[in-house]
């Protein structure tokens, strides 16, 4: 059983390391975003909220998102563990994924911090804007997005290594070399 989370700042790689690590450790990569842009793509009432909060460069509210968590988090193939791409974002967050864990007689094993040099990250996001047609990712938005993160996001940082969670790795580089960073740095924690 592993349950893991995946943190940094927008474009520094989350989602392609998630579901690199959740398929060598056998569980699930819940992205919350992906969640949001299912919404989004198919007009459910959530999405049409989500798409509004998101073309703002604003985080979707704590009970917006602790519902969909709980909800995702006691489906079948997150019962032996989980990696969360995107959650928890905020102390009340963090709260309330305790909770889940407690209910669950489980606990985070370990914190992956990706770190990417600020001007590496916007030109990633503007790149995947233009291939993908994003409307979340136009350069104010990102800077905005950046400046959420750095203000609301980063402290859980401080409160995941007082808990000693974190393992940081490097996220820059070839996609195959980051992941190796990552599985190397959770296997040194003896998560194997």
């Amino acid at each position: 059983m592993t349950n893991l989370l995946i943190v940094g700042p927008p474009g520094a790689g989350k989602g392609t390391q998630a579901v690199r690590i959740a398929e060598r450790y056998g569980i699930p990569a819940i992205s919350t975003g992906d969640i949001f842009r299912a919404n989004i793509k198919d007009q459910t009432t959530l999405g049409k909220k989500v798409s509004e909060i998101l073309d703002r460069g604003e985080l979707v509210p704590d009970s917006l998102t602790n519902d969909l968590i709980a909800d995702r988090l006691h489906q079948e193939d997150a019962r032996e563990g989980y990696l969360l791409d995107g959650y928890p974002r905020t102390t009340g967050q963090v709260e309330f994924l305790d909770g889940v864990n407690t209910e669950r007689g489980q606990q985070i094993d370990a914190v992956v911090r990706l770190v990417a040099d600020k001007e590496e990250v916007v030109r990633r996001l503007r790149k995947r804007a233009e291939e993908q047609g994003r409307s979340d990712d136009n350069a104010e938005t990102i800077r905005h997005r950046l400046d959420v993160y750095e203000r609301e996001t980063a402290p859980l940082i401080e409160l995941f290594a007082s808990r000693g969670l974190i393992v940081e790795v490097d996220g820059l580089g070839e996609i195959d070399e980051v992941t190796e960073r990552v599985l190397t740095a959770l296997a040194e924690r003896g998560l194997k």
